[in-house]
């Protein structure tokens, strides 16, 4: 589970710090209008959107209470990978084994 936990940290910084520095550095309407008016820019958002799609499954599948699945899928929808990645992180110290990790809480 150790593996699992610096693997999430890891991935949680390193997309924390590249929105901030997106944020900061470029302007999300002009740069994003010039990236979905390419092909591979709609491509990859529809990659992205689908693998959020097949994340969230596991998600839904994991939760039990109606308000964290509306909280995660708007995270996953507005943060993307941060979320993916924080969820994990959360419920890597939550688990007690991989098993614990990847099944369905009772």
């Amino acid at each position: 589970m150790k593996k699992v936990r610096i693997i999430a940290w890891i991935s949680t910084l390193i997309m924390l710090f590249m929105i901030i520095f997106s944020l900061l550095t470029g302007d999300f309407f002009e740069q994003g209008s010039i990236l979905m008016g390419l092909v591979w820019g709609q491509m990859s958002l529809v990659d992205l959107y689908v693998g959020f799609a097949l994340v969230y499954v596991w998600i839904f599948y994991k939760e039990t209470k109606p308000l964290p699945r509306i909280i995660w899928a708007i995270l996953l929808i507005v943060t993307g990978s941060l979320a993916t990645a924080l969820y994990i992180l959360i419920e890597s110290y939550r688990a007690k084994t991989i098993e614990d990790l990847l099944i369905q809480k009772k």
